[in-house]
């Protein structure tokens, strides 16, 4: 089967490569390092008698949040060392800055073709080895099933998409990869049914939580900081402005809320927009939309300190978003109107309090969202005609935000502990 993966992948990726590096590019530093998507990465002596080696693999900045805490824990093990890999470009950026010294090395994930592949498995020589959420590369499984490496899938889950397209093909995938896992420490119990029905053996399958409940929010700003924040956001010429966040925002999403701000303004609030959109290099794009609003507007990656009386400010800039969301009275999840599905996580926003409105379409958090409703700690929308209504209502309900807020805390709070299941997954392969 392996060999068959590899008549086609070669030529598939040489087709996509142009469309693939013309988005690489526009995002940016995907040049970065680019020997070790060949699997030039750095060559490492073999781990000294008795420790153990672990290569993670988390494909992005979200991933990467969501291992830290497994990170932190692994470093204070002294029979223990690391090696952490990444797919994109932001990833890697955000693990060379906050990651490196918890970890033995940093490397960017070699494309999953035969040579790169070993290569990389060659100068890395680890003993274990890690992938995050739903993220199954042929290649490498195969290079550790050569190898007798145990590799598992800590934090998954298989949102209803990928369960469809995965049966499609399930006669093949489960010898390429379900069946190569030694264990999966799944995100959810539905996840971890979804998996067995996917070929992992049941006693191999574990429901651990979802690590991203685990992920630290602090700093936690006091309100003279936010207060000090707003007034770089361009916020603070009124003390009563209402702050409206696009979190980690897609196409369309921006134009809706821009819609939900005008509408919330000629309601007589003095609402404001803060747009963080979920990838940077949109900016241009989003920039054409706010101009047409014909409001005062900023663009973060221009100048930190925005005017006074910003009406909309654009955060085109990469991982902040904790700290602005704090600025925040109430959140809008992005990735979740359609014709977009999936959804960007809502965990941090609730850990951080504040009233959250959610978009129809969070599949790929649908058991943490169907909990998060059931716990009155969001609102959800049935289509894009409503955020206008319900952005102005929340808005204008100082009460119910903070009913609102402390609810998505508490289910927040409710949720940890999948850190101590998910090493334990770890320790038993």
């Amino acid at each position: 089967m392996i060999w068959l993966y590899r008549l086609l992948y070669l030529p598939v990726f040489l087709l996509s490569l142009p469309h693939y590096g013309s988005r690489m590019l526009k995002r940016g530093g995907y040049g970065r390092d680019l020997r070790h998507r060949f699997g030039r990465v750095p060559r490492l002596a073999p781990p000294a008698p008795g420790k153990k080696r672990v290569w993670i693999q988390a494909v992005s900045v979200g991933e990467l949040v969501a291992v830290t805490p497994l990170l932190q824990q692994l470093a204070k093990r002294p029979d223990t060392e690391v090696v952490l890999t990444t797919t994109s470009s932001t990833g890697y950026t955000y693990a060379q800055d906050n990651l490196s010294p918890l970890v033995l090395a940093l490397a960017a994930f070699p494309w999953d073709f035969w040579l790169f592949s070993a290569a990389a498995w060659k100068r890395f020589q680890p003993t274990q080895a890690v992938l995050m959420e739903g993220e199954l590369w042929p290649e490498h499984l195969h290079q550790a099933k050569r190898r007798g490496v145990p590799v598992a899938l800590l934090n998954g889950r298989v949102s209803d998409r990928s369960l469809r397209r995965h049966k499609k093909f399930a006669w093949w995938l489960q010898g390429l990869t379900f069946r190569r896992l030694a264990a999966v420490a799944a995100g959810s119990a539905g996840d971890a049914e979804r998996f067995r029905l996917l070929g992992v053996p049941a006693t191999q399958v574990v429901t651990a939580g979802n690590l991203k409940f685990e992920v630290s929010v602090e700093p936690v700003l006091t309100p003279e900081q936010i207060a000090g924040l707003r007034k770089e956001l361009g916020f603070a010429d009124n003390p009563d402005a209402l702050v409206l966040l696009g979190s980690s925002t897609w196409p369309g999403e921006e134009s809706a809320l821009i819609s939900a701000l005008t509408l919330a303004r000629g309601r007589g609030l003095d609402a404001r927009l803060l747009l963080v959109p979920r990838h940077a290099e949109r900016r241009s794009e989003v920039m054409d939309h706010v101009r047409r609003a014909g409001l005062p507007c900023h663009q973060r990656s221009v100048s930190r300190q925005a005017p006074p009386g910003t009406v909309i400010h654009l955060a085109d800039t990469t991982g902040e978003l904790r700290h602005l969301t704090q600025a925040a009275d109430v959140v809008f999840i992005g990735k979740s109107l359609e014709p977009h599905t999936g959804g960007q996580t809502p965990i941090e926003a609730a850990a951080l309090g504040r009233a959250l409105i959610l978009g129809p379409r969070l599949d790929n958090f649908r058991e943490a969202v169907k909990s998060l409703l059931e716990q009155e700690g969001a609102v959800q929308l049935t289509g894009a005609e409503e955020l206008g209504a319900l952005c102005y209502t929340l808005l204008s309900q100082p009460n119910r935000r903070s009913l609102l807020g402390r609810s998505a805390q508490a289910w927040h709070t409710s949720n940890t502990g999948a850190l101590e299941r998910n090493l334990a997954v770890l320790d038993g392969i």
